[in-house]
């Protein structure tokens, strides 16, 4: 009518008569009716109108970034079922859903880049796209193939909610430091999304030119890093629809992704008395650095002692006979593993190992906690990784604060895993012990190496943080303050389970 063309984009032939009878069924409605029609979309652009078909379910591979602790398998097994009834529901054949942490048993798959060759090899020929999806990140599939359609399958995409650093950053070795707000990396939260053309080009790069980075750290700035190429790979393509909002929000009503507002099968908050907190100081910094912990969160630890190169009575600090190192610190963490499983301290079930520069909230920790078994060998806070493209390990960063299950340390310890220098880095030397013994490396992105100033707003937003590190150029306590604490008027339970910010 009044000279507008519609142009259909016809399906693959076995959908014919589907198509068909939805076109008939549809021409005579009105083009918001004709837009509700499963698996059609109404694209218009001046006079033209344009019906496209959506991609087959079963064009599309979900990879849930799972791992492999109990809790975590239970999460990504709840997000996988949900897909499926979804899909089920759409009287449509189901997508391949992975769950990454039983994909194989290289130890670099969670950094993605060395799983890429796997994707190609295993989907390149049948599939169109690969999706990417956090434990937490909901879906609503028939709005998610809508958003894909909009897409040429065939050409190169890199799609997700795009973040930005607004100053330049250690955690992002300083990257455009002149303009840090360019680069655009995405959000894993809200998924991200790779074509297939895309993806095989990858895989090929991956296969014939080894990785360069030794270092992985913040994985998603380090994957839009890769595939930008400096220029010469595509940037990341905002998708509005895909989003980080509670998925009971009404603004995500136009969203096809969401955080969920379900609160994982967790019991209570595990008691004070089940946590020894150990904090790794030295003299120069008992005057600047411990009375800070003394002024926000020691009064949330029922057991806490401060390890130092010297004994003050009047903090007090334990000297544990390890000379104080200017880095690495091997020895003295070590001396307190085996401090942890004496008599000379209580016999508790979970072991928090600190820096002196370490901000933190322990009844957010407490919380986080009642998720996982102490009987398991747990080991949790923020997931780094050495050399994962060449068979190296993973470590918690001890910064963030590394904590340890009883029945972890007494495997570590067990082992016979031990510094080769007392100045070697313990994070890392206690991720080579880790990955020798097979037991995982638990992340949780509510622990951060940096300061809040060093993450992205749209990244922290959602989020309620359990740690931040270091005192440069910040007033900690003001910063504690504004991130860390709790109003005591609530319970902590309330803060960090309420809607999208559970993000366990």
């Amino acid at each position: 009518q009044s000279q507008r063309q519609i142009i259909f984009l016809l399906p693959p032939p076995r959908s014919l008569q589907f198509f068909t009878l939805s076109l008939l069924s549809c021409l005579s409605l009105r083009r918001s009716s004709v837009a509700m029609i499963p698996f059609f979309t109404v694209c218009e652009q001046s006079h033209i109108f344009v019906l496209c078909v959506h991609p087959d379910l079963r064009e599309i591979v979900f990879v849930i970034q799972s791992q492999s602790n109990s809790f975590h398998v239970r999460q990504a097994e709840r997000r996988r079922a949900e897909l499926l009834k979804q899909a089920h529901s759409l009287s449509e054949k189901p997508p391949v859903i992975l769950l990454l942490h039983g994909l194989s048993d290289n130890e670099g798959d969670w950094s993605i880049l060395p799983l890429l060759p796997y994707l190609s090899y295993s989907f390149g020929k049948n599939s169109s796209w690969i999706v990417f999806l956090e434990e937490e990140t909901s879906v609503k599939l028939n709005k998610f193939v809508e958003v894909l359609a909009k897409f040429d399958k065939n050409k190169e995409w890199f799609l997700g909610k795009p973040l930005h650093d607004e100053e330049s950053t250690i955690i992002h070795h300083y990257a455009f430091a002149e303009n840090p707000s360019i680069f655009k990396y995405p959000d894993f939260a809200a998924s991200w999304v790779l074509s297939i053309p895309l993806v095989v080009r990858l895989a090929n790069k991956v296969r014939d030119e080894p990785l360069k980075s030794d270092f992985t750290i913040d994985l998603k700035h380090e994957v839009a890093l890769y595939i930008w190429d400096s220029g010469k790979g595509p940037h990341l393509t905002a998708v509005p629809e895909l989003c980080t909002e509670p998925e009971d929000s009404p603004r995500a009503q136009s969203c096809a992704t969401t955080l969920s507002t379900e609160s994982p099968l967790c019991g209570e908050p595990v008691n004070k008395e089940d946590i020894f907190v150990a904090v790794k100081t030295c003299r120069k910094f008992h005057s600047e650095r411990v009375p800070v912990i003394k002024k926000t969160w020691e009064k949330d630890a029922l057991f806490l002692e401060y390890y130092s190169d010297h004994a003050d009575p009047s903090i007090p600090t334990i000297n544990l006979g390890v000379p104080n190192t200017e880095r690495g610190h091997c020895g003295k963490t070590f001396a307190i593993l085996k401090r942890f499983l004496s008599s000379a301290v209580p016999k508790t079930k979970w072991l928090l190992v600190v820096d002196d520069d370490t901000l933190i909230s322990l009844p957010r920790l407490q919380i986080l906690l009642s998720c996982y078994n102490p009987s398991e060998p747990v080991c949790l806070g923020e997931r780094y990784g050495y050399g994962l493209s060449q068979g190296g390990y993973s470590y918690i960063t001890g910064g963030g604060g590394m904590v340890f299950s009883r029945e972890a340390v007494l495997q570590l310890l067990n082992s016979g895993c031990k510094c080769y220098s007392n100045d070697a880095p313990d994070d890392m030397v206690l991720g080579m012990c880790l990955n020798a013994l097979g037991l995982p490396v638990i992340h949780s992105p509510l622990f951060h190496q940096a300061r809040p100033e060093d993450y992205a707003g749209d990244f922290l937003a959602h989020q309620v943080p359990i740690s931040f590190h270091k005192h440069w150029n910040i007033d900690p306590i003001a910063v504690f303050n504004k991130w860390l604490k709790d109003d005591s008027r609530a319970t902590a339970s309330d803060g960090l389970n309420k809607s999208a910010k559970t993000e366990l």
